[in-house]
């Protein structure tokens, strides 16, 4: 069977990337065949498709780190052909054939029956960015917070994974802060429910102290560097603190301080390789309670040919909330 796909190459040490043709037989090994209908567009894949960043750890490879199809084939007993199934993370996308395919081939354990409660198109608005900031307030959530503790601040607000961040803490309850560098979506956050937005341009990063201000119980940071720093700094006794990404720096200058006089937790969100129970348990709840249906109406939808136009507005921060793929009709 032949299918389209947007395959990345390494050629003379520079990654190129475009739609080939490609046959099945060319598909990685794995128990679950799936014809792909949706997919989306997260930063690691700009970073994956542009060579930006040093993210595909094979030549050739499918981009696209999440796909929602269909089954076709399985070799595995969880699966039946024709069951709606999606699949993020692990190694798809950077040293697996993605999602950016029509037909993919994903082992059993990498791939989740579609949970009651979302559509194919609504898991991809949701994908990668969504799983990681659930699991981000499920482990937040693990190690104490509640909304009784007090605010939590979000960073890289109008991203994916900030966008949703913030969306589902206010629905279950906390009374969210979005940190943000872009003037102009103030009414978008707080849309989503952000009670506040502060400027990142508000903020003097160049004087941070051990200890500031007492102010949050919880923060969500996607920058890393000095922005992690200044959470760390200005977190309420008992405080949480969950780091999902390294979008503004992977350094991080602090001090001990706010760790052992005032107990903060810093939790290493692994949204990539973490299994079971974590995995189905935050599927179950961004699918019920947890839904973010607001992120979901807005979400950008393109057709698989526009997929490299979007890569660089990633690239260059001038993407607001989430983009999904219609890979093919059904």
């Amino acid at each position: 069977m032949s299918f389209k796909a947007f395959l990345i190459r390494q050629q003379e040490g520079k990654v190129v990337a475009g739609f080939e043709q490609m046959d099945e037989s060319a598909l990685d090994p794995g128990e679950v065949t799936i014809r792909v209908l949706w997919s989306d567009v997260n930063y690691k894949d700009a970073l994956a498709a542009t060579g930006a960043g040093r993210i595909i750890r094979r030549f050739p490879c499918i981009g696209g780190i999440d796909l929602a199809g269909v089954v076709l084939d399985s070799q595995s007993p969880k699966f039946q052909p024709g069951d709606t199934v999606l699949a993020t993370s692990y190694d798809i996308g950077v040293a697996h054939h993605g999602g950016y395919a029509e037909l993919a081939r994903i082992p059993a354990d990498w791939v989740h029956k579609l949970p009651a409660g979302l559509d194919l198109r609504e898991a991809m608005a949701l994908g990668t960015a969504g799983f990681t900031a659930g699991l981000a307030l499920a482990r937040m959530e693990h190690d104490g917070l509640r909304p009784d503790k007090g605010p939590v601040v979000v960073s890289g607000a109008t991203g994916g994974v900030g966008s949703i961040a913030i969306e589902i803490l206010a629905k279950a309850g906390y009374e969210v802060h979005a940190l943000t560098g872009k003037a102009e979506a103030v009414d978008y956050l707080k849309q989503l429910g952000a009670k506040d937005v502060i400027l990142r341009s508000s903020l003097d990063l160049s004087k941070i102290k051990p200890l500031d201000k007492a102010t949050w119980a919880g923060a969500v940071d996607n920058l890393g560097g000095d922005v992690l720093a200044w959470m760390a700094s200005t977190m309420k006794q008992g405080g949480t603190i969950a780091s999902i990404g390294l979008a503004a720096s992977m350094e991080l200058k602090t001090t001990v301080a706010p760790f052992i006089l005032r107990g903060v937790s810093l939790l290493g969100i692994d949204s990539g390789y973490i299994g079971e129970p974590w995995r189905s348990a935050v599927w179950q709840r961004l699918a019920s309670d947890w839904k973010p249906k607001k992120v979901i109406e807005q979400t950008r939808e393109i057709g698989f040919e526009q997929l490299p136009e979007v890569f660089d507005d990633f690239l260059q921060a001038r993407v607001v909330g989430r983009i999904v793929v219609r890979i093919q009709n059904p």
